[in-house]
C-alpha cells in the first residue's frame, strides 16, 4: 500500500502537438510521394512519438513504509534525511543553478514544483535526490510521516 504514487505523465497540450506533427509530416510526406508513402511516414512517425511520450512520462514517484521509488531508482526510508518542497522559483533554482552535479534527479519540465530529499546513506554518492512532482507539499507530507529522519 503506496502512501504516495504519482505518474509524472507528459501534459495533454504535448499530445496535441505530437498529432498536428505527425498530421503535418503525414501531409508534406504525402502531397509529393503519395498517400501509401505519407501513411506510412506518418505512421512510423506516431509510433516514435507514442513510444517517446509513454516512456518519458512513465516515470513514477512512490511512497510507501519501507521505500521511496523515484523513476527507476529507489531508496530505503530509514536514508532518508531532510525534505523540502519547492515551487515556482525554488524549484527551477534547484533543477538549474543550484543543482549538485552529484545529485539524483527526476526532472520533468513541465510539472512546476519539486522536492528535494537529503539522503544519509554514507555509501550512496547522491548527497540528495531532487524529484519533480505536481504535488510537492503532498509528496513532502508522504515522505515525512511515519519516517526515521522529519524535516
Amino acid at each position: 500500500m503506496a502512501d504516495y504514487r504519482e505518474r509524472l505523465s507528459v501534459p495533454v497540450l504535448w499530445w496535441i502537438i505530437g498529432a498536428a506533427a505527425v498530421a503535418t509530416l503525414y501531409v508534406i510526406t504525402a502531397v509529393p510521394a503519395g498517400i501509401f508513402t505519407g501513411i506510412a511516414v506518418g505512421g512510423i512517425a506516431a509510433a516514435l512519438l507514442i513510444t517517446l511520450f509513454l516512456r518519458y512520462g512513465g516515470a513514477v514517484v512512490e511512497v510507501n513504509a519501507e521505500k521511496l521509488r523515484a523513476g527507476r531508482a529507489s531508496i530505503e526510508r530509514e536514508y532518508l534525511g531532510k525534505v523540502e518542497a519547492l515551487s515556482g522559483e525554488a524549484a527551477r533554482n534547484a533543477f538549474g543553478r543550484d543543482c549538485d552535479p552529484a545529485a539524483y534527479l527526476v526532472l520533468r519540465s513541465y510539472l512546476p514544483g519539486a522536492v528535494r530529499v537529503e539522503i544519509t546513506d554514507p555509501q550512496d554518492p547522491a548527497p540528495y535526490w531532487l524529484i519533480a512532482t505536481r504535488n510537492p507539499e503532498q509528496l513532502a507530507a508522504a515522505l515525512t510521516s511515519n519516517s526515521v529522519a522529519r524535516s
